[in-house]
């Protein structure tokens, strides 16, 4: 066990915003903690970091314990670095008592000709704690991971201050994986990140020795790493065994369950009130009317499941149905800017949309996604063909709302389109997206970007457009939200194309991937899954065809004459690499056995002895990391 809390309550406001919460961690865990914004989630891990304490509701509650050998790294949404440090100076900072270990060691082997036991014993001491944690690996680990995080050898002398926002996330995930808790907990740690990254982090946490907690609305993320899901639903913590998808299962069986046996209930207490209400005035039945409300008050209380109907809420419809063929791009490029600052960012493109189709388009940051978007509605000048079939109607779901107009309330925005409508009808309408009660008087500007989301679905359910075009539907919205609108995507008859890091909503949603690179765009038949098992056997081929290229040319270049001179050169290298490899494998063997030797009582005890067998071991080293590098020298001559 790593962790453990029990019966913890958190009052904020006067109001209970966690109930009673349980939770146990243990080694090699991997929890994914979800539920809609607001509901106490990064409370709960502020009271597991210990940023903040539980209040007590009654005696003996709000007890959190941990093991002694647990330590937390905890990566919040605006988690913070040195910004005055370099890259390479940050990470390294993460190993400090190594490194501080390794340069006390080099002062220590200067000391061990005093005969001082102390001294032998102090280095002997730092010597295993620095080989124990991989001492010699630091560097390696970091590059590791840092070229993981997507930050290359010339980003390792930037200063922090540097980076953008989304950069000091990923450099704050680099710092905590190098770090190695045995509590790691992410909050959002795919907000920033593209596939790439994404799926190399997935990679690298699903070997993690610790126990991972994850804060995530990539339900994607969560169905690849957890083993079991806590939903925070009205101040209640529930665990479920599984992945995401397992726990939407159970959910959904747990809730009608519930339901039922609330509906029970409610009608045996119908029946003891009604007969309670029929027979306590009559003297003769008194007796009996009382037996039942002493039954009645004894029955504990069922509460009634507060469910969420997804299916009807958001529903996008059209009125006229399109030809089959409605989008035909042909040799067009992707550019941003005008004259001298054009700046091609992929060409050329070419692909055909039907309809009904679902297309999800996907490619790395800035290569220019939003940029088509907006030159198929043309918003942008393009060059090549694209048209539009004839009675395709677009209604465009664009990242910054521009649509709207800061300025007017949320009912305005809807009373203007739609002049005719009473604010009963307008308040239906903004119902569906869950803008409800004061909410609807709101000025638009004010709205957090998950409301200005909602505006902008209720917008599309009015404009009853045949062609949906999207730009990070989902970017704002919590997992209630965001499978809504999948709902609505999925079971739109219409065509759609939306650009999307939602892996799960590309998995759901789209029947075809067009990835943009910057050679143009590739697509494939499917939804996400599907295209990165074509990309995984695309790479494959790759790299085999580079393979039995290089294969090809050394057999080329053995059947070619050689002279005599580099015949004889030839196996002069031979020689000399086998003499290489005889001489490392007996400088290694000498190597282990004065590592074993140096932790014998009566070697370290002898002064004179551990000295010399110190200075040994350093011009192994020196030799053997020559050799090594001749080694090398020898075989890309020899290629």
């Amino acid at each position: 066990m790593l962790l453990q809390l029990t019966d913890v309550n958190k009052i904020y406001n006067g109001t209970l915003l966690l109930k009673h919460i349980s939770l146990t961690i243990e080694d090699r865990d991997r929890i994914g903690l979800i539920g809609v914004n607001g509901c106490g989630k990064s409370t709960l891990l502020k009271l597991i970091t210990e940023k903040i304490l539980p209040d007590h509701v009654q005696e003996g509650d709000g007890e959190i314990t941990r093991s002694s050998h647990t330590t937390i790294g905890y990566l919040e949404q605006m988690g913070g670095l040195e910004k005055g440090q370099t890259v390479w100076h940050e990470m390294h900072n993460v190993f400090q008592s190594l490194l501080e270990a390794q340069v006390r060691m080099r002062e220590l082997e200067t000391e061990l000709a005093s005969g001082s036991e102390a001294v032998a014993e102090e280095y002997h001491r730092l010597q295993t704690y620095f080989e124990s944690n991989d001492g010699y690996q630091i560097d390696v680990k970091i590059k590791m991971v840092l070229n993981g995080m997507g930050f290359g050898a010339d980003t390792y002398d930037r200063l922090i201050s540097s980076f953008s926002g989304g950069e000091k996330t990923r450099l704050a995930i680099a710092k905590l994986l190098l770090e190695e808790p045995t509590l790691l907990i992410l909050d959002e740690p795919t907000n920033h990140l593209d596939f790439k990254t994404v799926m190399w982090l997935e990679d690298y946490l699903k070997d993690y020795k610790g126990a991972l907690l994850l804060v995530s609305h990539d339900r994607y993320f969560l169905n690849r790493l957890c083993t079991s899901i806590c939903e925070i639903e009205h101040g209640v913590l529930t665990r479920y065994k599984g992945d995401y998808s397992a726990y939407t299962v159970q959910k959904e069986t747990a809730v009608a369950r519930q339901m039922k046996e609330y509906e029970l209930q409610q009608k045996e207490i119908a029946k003891l009130e009604d007969y309670i209400a029929r027979n306590q005035t009559r003297a003769s039945t008194a007796k009996s009317a009382q037996s039942r409300i002493k039954q009645l008050e004894k029955i504990e209380r069922i509460e009634k499941p507060i469910t969420y109907q997804k299916q009807a809420r958001v529903q996008f419809t059209y009125d006229v149905e399109p030809p089959q063929q409605v989008l035909q791009v042909q040799d067009s490029a992707i550019a941003v800017g005008n004259g001298a600052e054009r700046k091609v960012l992929a060409e050329p493109v070419t692909f055909e949309v039907r309809r009904g189709e679902k297309w999800g388009i996907i490619g790395e940051n800035g290569v220019g996604k939003s940029t088509l978007l907006k030159i198929l509605q043309g918003q942008l000048p393009h060059t090549g063909k694209i048209r539009w079939a004839a009675q395709t109607k677009i209604s465009y779901f664009e990242q910054e709302s521009t649509n709207l107009h800061p300025a007017k309330t949320v009912m305005q925005e809807i009373h203007d389109r739609v002049p005719t409508w009473l604010d009963y009808d307008v308040r239906s309408l903004l119902g569906k997206v869950r803008i409800t009660g004061e909410e609807v008087y709101k000025q638009v500007g004010v709205l957090s970007g998950g409301e200005r989301a909602k505006v902008c679905f209720a917008v599309m359910m009015l404009d009853k457009s045949n062609i949906l075009i999207l730009d990070e539907p989902t970017n704002h919205l919590d997992i209630a939200m965001k499978e809504v609108i999948e709902d609505a995507m999925k079971t739109f008859t219409g065509t759609i194309l939306f650009v999307s890091h939602d892996r799960y909503l590309l998995d759901q949603v789209a029947d075809h991937i067009l990835e943009i690179t910057p050679d143009g765009v590739k697509t494939c038949k499917g939804g996400f899954q599907s295209w990165l098992d074509a990309a995984k056997k695309e790479e494959a081929a790759v790299n085999a065809a580079a393979q039995a290229i290089v294969a090809e040319q050394k057999k080329e270049e053995k059947s070619t004459y050689r002279s005599k001179e580099q015949r004889v050169k030839a196996a002069q290298q031979r020689s000399r690499m086998r003499q290489l490899e005889q001489q490392s494998e007996e400088m290694q063997a000498e190597l282990d056995a004065l590592n074993a030797e140096i932790t014998k009582e009566e070697v370290y005890s002898d002064f004179n002895l551990m000295q010399e067998k110190c200075k040994r071991m350093e011009t192994l080293r020196s030799e053997l990391d020559a050799a090594l590098e001749e080694m090398i020298l020898l075989e890309e001559e020899m290629a």
